[in-house]
Formats: C-alpha cells, structure tokens, sequence
C-alpha cells in the first residue's frame, strides 16, 4: 500500500529521505528545506498513522521502515530525528544497497535506559503511555515541551512543535501509544555495530530524552560513524539553529562525494 503522504521539492543530485519524530509529521523540516533545496532533492514523509498518513494503524518497526521504503528513491542519504531515527537505521540494516549513508538527529539504538545505558527510564515512557488515555492532547504537549527544555529558544521552539501538530490531524492515540512502544522496546545497538555505511549521528548537549552520555560510547562502539553535538542545543537542533545543523549536512554530504 503506497498511501503515505511523500513531498519531494529541491535541484540537487543527492537524494535527501527526511523522517521526523513521535506525534509529528513532515512539515516539521520545512523550517531548513531552504537552505538544503541547493545541495539535496528533498523527500518529506508523514511516518505511517502520523499527519497526513492516516491511513495505517500503529506499526511496528519493521513495518514502518517497509512502508517508507516503499515509495523512497532507489538510493538517498536517509536522516531520521528521533523516533524516525530508528525507522531510518531500520531502512538502512535492511537495505543497504538503497541507503547511501544514514543520518541520526538527537537519536539513540535504545531510548529506554538500562543498566548503565544512559536513556529515558522506561516507567516515564508507560507513564506517557497510560496518561494519553487520560488526557490525550495535554500529553503530547508535555512530550513536545520535553524536546526543547534548556535552550535559549525553548518556547518559542515548543510552540513551532505545537503548531507542526495542530497544523494537522492528530494521529490516534493507538498509533502515538504505538511509537512510544518503539521508543521503549527497540535495541539496534548489536545490529548497528555492523553497518558498513557512511552513519553521522548529530546530538543536542541539552537534550533531556537522549543524554549526550551516549555520544562517546557510541563513538567506542561504532568508530567507523561520525558524531557531532550542538553545543547549545536540545533535542531539535534543526530547529534551534537550522543554521549550524544545515552546515552540518551539507558538509557530510560533501564528504561522501569526496567534496
């Protein structure tokens, strides 16, 4: 089924498969489609059951990077904030021949901390879970606010999330609780250990949902990826300083066509 909402705007060479993150939609990149319309052609996409992709119930993750898979380009730099991170990390274990490289953006294998891994503790992401049958916008507001807390833009930069939602048709509280299963279950560390792509990691020092912690073991773990972490940021960096995060890619991209 080729249902989901796709945009593709932009004159450069370079496929460029942009995956947002939990209760959002595409429309949040359109703040930097700007600045990167000269290096990449663009590729917007509504996850499966989020803005304009309603047509699907919750999936897992296997399905969810099925179906973008299935009306993305032959081959593309995929980048996914968050939630869309392990769908695009997803994409690229299963078809490498597809991705060119991977891009994560305030991203990690495992969400949920464990151990000494450093992540969001499982009960805060139930308690996301049980409270959106209790109050279903009020929660997904809170989860926005969550993104943005300690920059120097943060309202501003909670409100920008807050419109990209309302802008559209909320997804249902089946597909939200869906995406913070993922969020809470998913573990690619093993996995990404093994992938042979081009991988750049991008992170926020103040992101309070994917500790900046996990950048040097990550580092240790993969030492063929590459990491950055906006010194200022939190958990949207492209939106805080779409400036320095374009730069950032823009800058990658070239050094995979040897610029």
């Amino acid at each position: 089924m080729n249902d989901l909402w796709w945009h593709t705007e932009g004159a450069g060479e370079c496929h460029l498969v942009m995956l947002h993150g939990w209760g959002l939609n595409g429309e949040v990149w359109r703040g930097i489609c700007g600045r990167l319309g000269a290096h990449f052609t663009i590729h917007l996409v509504d996850l499966p059951g989020f803005g304009r992709s309603q047509a699907s119930g919750a999936l897992d993750l296997e399905q969810m990077a099925e179906r973008v898979m299935a009306q993305a380009p032959q081959r593309a730099i995929w980048l996914g904030w968050s939630l869309g991170g392990l769908v695009a990390s997803r994409a690229a274990l299963r078809w490498p021949e597809r991705v060119q490289a991977l891009v994560t953006v305030a991203s990690s294998p495992r969400f949920s901390a464990h151990g000494d891994w450093p992540g969001i503790k499982p009960e805060v992401l139930s308690g996301f879970q049980q409270q959106l049958s209790d109050d279903f916008h009020r929660t997904v507001e809170r989860f926005l606010a969550l993104q943005t807390l300690g920059t120097e833009s943060a309202r501003q930069d909670a409100r920008l999330l807050k419109n990209t939602v309302l802008a559209l048709p909320m997804p249902t509280v089946e597909v939200l609780n869906g995406g913070l299963e993922i969020l809470r279950s998913a573990d690619l560390r093993a996995e990404l250990a093994d992938l042979r792509l081009p991988f750049f990691r991008l992170y926020g020092y103040l992101d309070g949902l994917v500790p900046r912690r996990i950048v040097p073991l990550l580092d240790e773990r993969w030492p063929e990826s590459e990491s950055y972490i906006f010194p200022k940021a939190a958990h949207a960096p492209f939106i805080s300083h779409p400036q320095a995060f374009c730069e950032q890619l823009i800058g990658f991209a070239g050094r995979l066509n040897g610029g």
